[in-house]
């Protein structure tokens, strides 16, 4: 049974048929379809518009529906031009002529608008567990490493000595801000067009309020023409997994840089490493490689979508038919990506010895200008001076921490025997302790700030870990 064509004398060209129809993809939207529908049953029962036993046959109908679904025997027939067509032909075959009477004063675009609100939600909630659990392993990573120093690189070029922990940490806070993103799309999402009907809203009366409560919204939308047109939920749903995927790519290339032999400074798991089919030496970083590859595909999903209803005159448009593919792909590259790079981080092993190895005295330059700043020089001056100490260590190759006192002396008067103390990675990181730094204390206070954060940002259903 067609939900629309009355008024058309010939059937859909197939080739029409194909371009248009979106059932292929929007199928995996049947669990929200039918609680809308479910939903809408007893609105409309409320609002007089179908009797009690009507309505009680509707929902039996859809709960039978969804037994079909959940057991893998839904039948699609090819005329199903949507799931909301494919729901209502089978409703109407089930229960007879009254499953016409679901659509009354509802149309598709609010019916589309609901479901697949619904559907971001659901999927918002997923992503936020999934990211929860990848958090937990960085800060279980890092907690036994606290004093396992490293260089640390701007420009990737050595800079200055920090912890493993802290570096493990930096990548917790830019999750932590992805989960906010995530929680303040679930507030905005949770308004419910249901109601709206086409663009003008319903003349039934309807408690739009009320219908919005039972599907779990906070609120009804304020306007119709607003509730069927508004993917603001999708783009922005879309726009943190984008940038969630820039995170998880900034983790990876720094992997695949310290997996590298020239670096050592951590190992993969056998269980997240691939070989090579010719040389047999290889041990490739794979896993992260297309989690920055994959990152490309998010973004580009995000370019997509905003291109799309950049243009689009009020109110619903068939336009609006492609946002469902690129939020449903992003959602599932990060869906497959996130267990894999948690997986990665749980089982990394950080060599500690190669980190340390891979210091060298350049990195104390910057402690080396703060030794003068302690003795009442500006750290301007400081910087020159320092600076031409490191260009005078390097035309005589050797260590900064080897220029003689007496060469550094005729660079400036204040440097004295107690310089030496200078050169000690220990004693420099461990002088960075102010809140954020990468002292051991700092870092330890970090990570007990993240468990603090980890535990008020629990995901649903899910035990503290």
């Amino acid at each position: 049974m067609a939900l629309w064509g009355g008024r058309f004398s010939e059937p859909t060209d197939d080739d029409l048929r194909r371009l248009n129809d979106s059932l292929p993809f929007d199928k995996r939207m049947f669990e929200q379809d039918i609680a809308g529908s479910i939903a809408y049953a007893r609105a409309i029962e409320a609002a007089g518009v179908v009797t009690g036993e009507e309505a009680d046959a509707l929902v039996q109908g859809l709960y039978a529906i969804r037994g079909e679904f959940d057991a893998g025997q839904f039948v699609f027939d090819r005329r199903d031009e949507d799931i909301h067509t494919a729901v209502e032909r089978r409703l109407t075959e089930l229960i007879g002529a009254v499953g016409g009477k679901l659509h009354t004063g509802r149309s598709r675009n609010d019916q589309v608008a609901t479901d697949f609100r619904l559907w971001v939600i659901d999927a918002a909630e997923k992503i936020d567990g999934q990211i929860h659990e990848l958090q937990v392993s960085l800060v279980r990573q890092a907690e036994p490493h606290l004093t396992s120093v490293m260089p640390g690189y701007t420009h990737l070029q050595p800079a200055q000595p920090i912890t493993a922990a802290h570096w493990l940490m930096s990548f917790f806070w830019m999750l932590a801000r992805d989960r906010d993103r995530l929680a303040d799309l679930l507030r905005r999402a949770s308004v419910s067009p249901l109601g709206a009907g086409a663009l003008a809203g319903t003349p039934f009366d309807v408690d739009r309020e009320a219908l919005a409560r039972a599907l779990g919204f906070n609120s009804a939308s304020p306007n119709s023409l607003d509730a069927v047109s508004d993917r603001d939920f999708a783009a922005e749903f879309i726009f943190t997994l984008a940038l969630a995927g820039v995170h998880l790519s900034r983790l990876a290339e720094d992997v695949i840089l310290y997996s590298n032999p020239l670096f050592g400074f951590i190992t993969l798991d056998d269980r997240y490493s691939t070989g090579s089919s010719i040389m047999p030496q290889k041990r490739n970083a794979d896993p992260m490689e297309l989690a920055r590859g994959k990152t490309g595909r998010l973004v580009g999903n995000l370019a997509g979508l905003m291109t799309t209803l950049k243009g689009l005159p009020s109110t619903y448009n068939k336009d609006m038919q492609e946002d469902k593919e690129a939020v449903f792909d992003s959602f599932d590259t990060l869906a497959v990506l996130l267990p894999v790079v948690c997986g990665v981080v749980r089982t990394l092993h950080l060599n500690r010895d190669r980190m340390r190895a891979a210091l060298g005295d350049e990195l104390l330059a910057t402690d080396l200008a703060e030794y003068l700043v302690r003795k009442g020089m500006p750290f301007r001056q400081a910087h020159h001076v320092v600076g031409r100490a490191v260009r005078i260590a390097g035309d005589e190759a050797i260590p900064l921490s080897r220029l003689p006192l007496a060469v550094l002396r005729e660079l400036s008067d204040l440097f004295e025997e107690d310089v030496k103390a200078v050169f000690d990675f220990d004693q420099s990181i461990a002088r960075r302790r102010a809140l954020g730094g990468t002292a051991p204390e700092a870092v330890a206070e970090q990570i007990n700030a993240a468990k603090a954060w980890l535990l008020a940002h629990q995901p649903p259903d899910e035990s503290p870990s």
